[in-house]
């Protein structure tokens, strides 16, 4: 059974599934609080859209993703497929994504490549056929999956937010990795992409909860300090310490 997280109402229903499922992850939503449906625009544009963001920060992917935008209207794979190399790299893309990108598009030029039935697909098949296509990893992939597409069953297994949220909220020694991640996930089918939601929005609650008593803390200790009596004697300052030999 293929489930789609189509709207919020989907994503609600299958956390709840999952909740009947796995009594674990009855705390986890009480932290978390039901998460927000996160979705993208599928074929092409969405893909590219992820690609361009790989080992980039939010900021600097924004800043290519608008330039790109801007260049050509509409951006599509016939576009980029006819584009130079050279003008794709002023608008900010490395060489490597470049080519991924010209690749993607002469595989849906050509039809041997349809993204839009991925989602019909298995989530672990729809995954290969993504991996196989060069430039595009793990990350990438189920990103497209769960985000463009809202495949219910797609697993991020490589992101690291939701391996230290599943470290912290199932109480493991140490965070996963990447291959342990799966059958951690295997109780959650077929709404592991409804899991990993529940799993960022923890990671998210959890983040907030350490700034806000961090934040008290800051707090107490400037009270008091500020409350505090002077000492008697002065505080005893430090020499300072030679700086380390390169050598």
């Amino acid at each position: 059974m293929t489930v789609h997280l189509s709207s919020q109402a989907d994503l609600e229903d299958a956390i709840q599934d999952l909740v009947k499922q796995d009594p674990r992850l009855k705390p986890i939503l009480e932290i978390a609080g039901m998460p927000a449906l996160r979705r993208r625009e599928a074929g092409f544009v969405g893909l590219a859209h992820i690609v361009c963001g790989q080992q980039l920060s939010t900021a600097s992917a924004a800043a290519i993703w608008a330039r790109l935008s801007a260049a050509f209207v509409p951006f599509d794979h016939d576009a980029v497929r006819r584009a130079r190399a050279d003008r794709l790299g002023r608008l900010g893309l490395s060489a490597a994504k470049i080519k991924t990108l010209k690749n993607i598009a002469r595989e849906l030029a050509a039809e041997r490549l349809n993204l839009d039935v991925l989602a019909e697909e298995d989530a672990d098949a729809a995954h290969h056929t993504l991996t196989a296509l060069p430039g595009i990893g793990p990350w990438t992939a189920d990103l497209y999956l769960l985000f463009c597409l809202g495949h219910g069953d797609a697993w991020p297994a490589g992101d690291l937010a939701v391996q230290e949220a599943i470290r912290m909220g199932l109480g493991l020694k140490a965070r996963p990795t990447e291959k342990q991640m799966i059958p951690l996930a295997e109780p959650w089918r077929p709404f592991r992409g409804a899991a990993a939601h529940l799993w960022w929005s923890y990671y998210r609650a959890l983040r907030k909860r350490e700034g806000v008593l961090a934040g008290k803390q800051q707090a107490n200790s400037a009270d008091n300090a500020a409350t505090a009596k002077p000492s008697s004697t002065p505080a005893r300052i430090p020499a300072p310490r030679k700086p380390a030999s390169n050598k």
